[in-house]
């Protein structure tokens, strides 16, 4: 059973939510929350799977909410839940240490697939779709915020603590995850079987204290291993 937290300042939405949810039966609902601070303070309590978290909610916002959770180190993954696709908020969701977002007006079968998947340790957005998100709000970050251009020496990324742990290849895979390609996608240009890539892509994830494939994209951004789009 997937035990699950809403936290969202609208009453309806999170009644639908609700209602969604408890229709399934390997999920249920064990608290709502109408803002972050409320959200920190039941995750605590229960414990969930997996929070619903929107981002805009008074007083203590989703963001931070995320973080406070995610610092606590508790095994709850967060989803955010965006009113907008291109929401520049789901950046900084994602780098507070969410293991996806989705956007309110998905599809029921895709938002309950994507609590299945953050349950499960695996990350809501494709690869694909996350470079796109990094890619079109990374240059909006305040300044200092965004990755300073990768550096053309290899030697210099070493000293990034989260990566000395790497070994090359390692870091050639992450950059290819931080470029939104897929684990199949990195075998062929690679030239690996697929299972070779997984292996890989586990390391890097426990190396470098990743919870998922989307905290390892933004990794790989934070560390100049990949850089925004023009």
């Amino acid at each position: 059973m997937t035990t699950v937290l809403i936290a969202d300042d609208q009453p309806m939405q999170r009644f639908g939510f609700r209602l969604l949810l408890e229709s399934q039966d390997d999920m249920t609902v064990v608290g709502e929350a109408a803002n972050g601070t409320e959200a920190v303070r039941l995750v605590d309590r229960h414990h969930p799977d997996v929070v619903l978290m929107d981002i805009r909610m008074p007083g203590l916002d989703g963001i931070e909410a995320t973080r406070r959770v995610v610092a606590a180190g508790a095994r709850t993954r967060v989803l955010i839940v965006t009113t907008f696709d291109l929401d520049a908020y789901a950046y900084d969701g994602l780098r507070a240490g969410a293991s996806g977002f989705l956007v309110k007006d998905a599809q029921p079968e895709e938002l309950l697939a994507g609590i299945r998947a953050v349950a499960s340790g695996d990350a809501v957005v494709a690869p694909s779709l996350t470079r796109r998100l990094l890619d079109t709000f990374a240059h909006r970050l305040p300044p200092g915020a965004a990755a300073a251009p990768a550096p053309t020496d290899t030697r210099l990324r070493k000293q990034d603590p989260r990566l000395e742990a790497l070994t090359e290849r390692e870091r050639e895979i992450l950059t290819h995850i931080g470029e939104g390609r897929t684990n199949t996608e990195i075998a062929t240009g690679l030239h690996l079987a697929e299972s070779t890539v997984k292996t890989h892509v586990t390391r890097i994830l426990a190396k470098t204290g990743s919870r998922d494939r989307v905290q390892a994209v933004i990794l790989a951004y934070d560390t100049g291993l990949v850089t925004p789009a023009s």
